[in-house]
């Protein structure tokens, strides 16, 4: 027996994990994704699990949801402690759950300590339950910065302030529940100095409260590009990277949605329907190590399709990049400390100029790990 979409109507278990960094694509992956195969999606964003601040947040809306469901999302009482531990029980039960209605459950969302906590946590016994899918939607940092930091100025523009301002008071903690969520301690300062400050001086602060955001924003994502790649150091951890910076060279462009489909739901739609349907190179895609040469092998004709494929080193990175990687937004190509040297020769707007990645004590230029990661 078969569901409409062509695949076996047992799914063995079977898990896939959207991963990558804030304002990566994620969402729009896993709910076309979960669109092509009938899943469901567990959001693993610890701030999105809690109710309200959507715009903070930027939970999917209704529209962009395309009416998948989703789980572990808008659920949690803002002022709550939901730890990693909470996530993980409700995780498994939510997966539990899909499963059994024959579905496909998708976790997606960039907070990474839910995930390890999930995957690898209990002595292993997730593992000895499910398997698993590791897909991680990357680009150039000079990329993902530009995108974030454009993003914060249209979250102004949709009422970020109005939202922040909803739970300000004077003795609030921003450690816990939702108020950790960057975009609402960055507004504290301005929100205690706005009624004595005249017209210059608010619009001041406020602009110096918005690049904040951008900037903690952005640092947030070196700290989960660095998670990840310790993924890619653990046993277990395949990880199949697909490269989306041609993607984000075309945003609000013309040829956006084609390069979308190029580059990132194309192959990673292959990827998926291999590992569902057991029919082989979900760990060796064409053209990496392992595989035939020439990119011929039947089980893996996604690079013949969509672009080259092959192994992307990083440091002490080792993962599976598959699809649509020419070289031109390549992190060799981009500087990896946010600056505006990148892709085409052209350095993209809105970056944060003064983001550093490098960091061993969980924090990246003030930014607490655990806000949001």
């Amino acid at each position: 027996m078969e569901t409409p979409c062509g695949l076996p109507s047992r799914k063995d278990n079977k898990v896939v994990f959207v991963l990558g960094a804030t304002g990566s694509g994620k969402s729009k992956l896993a709910i076309a994704l979960a669109t092509q195969f009938d899943g469901e999606i567990i959001n693993s964003d610890k701030m999105q699990v809690y109710g309200g601040l959507d715009v903070i947040t930027n939970k999917v809306t209704k529209e962009e949801s395309a009416g998948i469901p989703h789980h572990l999302l808008g659920v949690v009482h803002p002022d709550a402690d939901f730890t990693a531990l909470d996530f993980r029980r409700e995780a498994v039960h939510a997966i539990d759950s899909i499963l059994g209605r024959g579905r496909v459950p998708i976790v997606a969302g960039g907070s990474n300590s839910y995930i390890e906590g999930l995957v690898d946590g209990e002595g292993g016994e997730f593992r000895s339950r499910y398997q698993c899918l590791f897909l991680w939607v990357d680009a150039a940092l000079p990329l993902l910065h530009s995108f974030v930091s454009a993003r914060v100025d249209r979250m102004a523009e949709k009422g970020l302030v109005e939202e922040a301002r909803s739970l300000f008071h004077a003795n609030a903690d921003y450690s816990r529940g939702i108020r950790r969520s960057i975009g609402v301690p960055e507004m504290d300062h301005y929100f205690r100095m706005e009624a004595s400050a005249d017209e210059e001086t608010r619009a001041r602060i406020l602009e110096a409260a918005v690049d904040e955001i951008k900037a903690n924003t952005c640092k947030l994502t070196c700290i989960q590009l660095q998670k990840i790649h310790r993924f890619c150091t653990l046993p277990g951890w395949d990880l199949h990277r697909i490269d989306a910076g041609e993607f984000f060279l075309k945003r609000g462009q013309e040829g956006e949605a084609e390069a979308w489909e190029k580059v990132v739901e194309s192959p990673s739609t292959e990827i998926v329907r291999r590992f569902l349907t057991g029919a082989g190179g979900v760990k060796h895609m064409a053209g990496e190590e392992g595989t035939a040469d020439d990119n011929k092998q039947d089980n893996g004709e996604v690079a013949d399709k969509h672009g080259t494929a092959g192994k992307y080193k990083d440091e002490n990175c080792e993962v599976k990049h598959v699809a649509g990687d020419d070289g031109a937004t390549d992190r060799k190509n981009a500087d990896e400390n946010g600056s505006e040297a990148g892709a085409n020769g052209e350095g993209p707007k809105n970056v944060v100029k003064d983001v550093k990645c490098e960091t061993e004590t969980g924090h990246v230029n003030g930014i607490a790990a655990n806000r949001e990661v």
